[in-house]
């Protein structure tokens, strides 16, 4: 039997997995997180292959952490639909929140990092801040093979 390969992630399914784990309660197990993106994107991806993306990767780690310390115990049942759908969606959007300011957080110190070493090497605010170079857009020219005709 031979096992399709799943295609590779772009920055919008990246985006879609990490929303999946904003919103989750209970139990978290790269088992469970893999099923639940299958039932989603039907397509069936391994741990490593999530592994690899950071951001998954990161809001991964920070799910699992929040829901072993009890920061989000799931969310409570109530007997109204739209009352029980409104407290999900604010469940989901908290973790969301946790997960943009822990990746803000990331950023701040990858730039400061960045900063540091640009300075090591002399490069000022002004060389850095730069603007980037046109891109050009023009049509290639194709060369024009002549094709050699047969005498009739």
């Amino acid at each position: 039997m031979t096992h399709v390969r799943a295609r590779n992630l772009g920055d919008d399914d990246i985006a879609e997995i990490v929303a999946i784990l904003d919103g989750w309660a209970g139990k978290l197990s790269w088992e469970l997180f893999i099923d639940a993106i299958e039932r989603r994107k039907r397509t069936r991806y391994t741990r490593q292959a999530l592994h690899r993306h950071e951001r998954i990767k990161h809001a991964f780690s920070l799910r699992k952490t929040a829901l072993s310390e009890g920061q989000e115990g799931g969310v409570r049942q109530v007997e109204s639909p739209e009352l029980q759908v409104a407290l999900e969606r604010i469940a989901r959007l908290e973790g969301e929140n946790e997960r943009l300011a822990a990746e803000n957080q990331r950023l701040l110190e990858q730039f400061a990092r960045w900063a540091y070493n640009a300075h090591t090497r002399g490069l000022d605010k002004a060389f850095l801040s730069g603007a980037l170079p046109a891109v050009n857009r023009d049509q290639t020219e194709k060369p024009i093979k002549l094709v050699k005709q047969k005498d009739r």
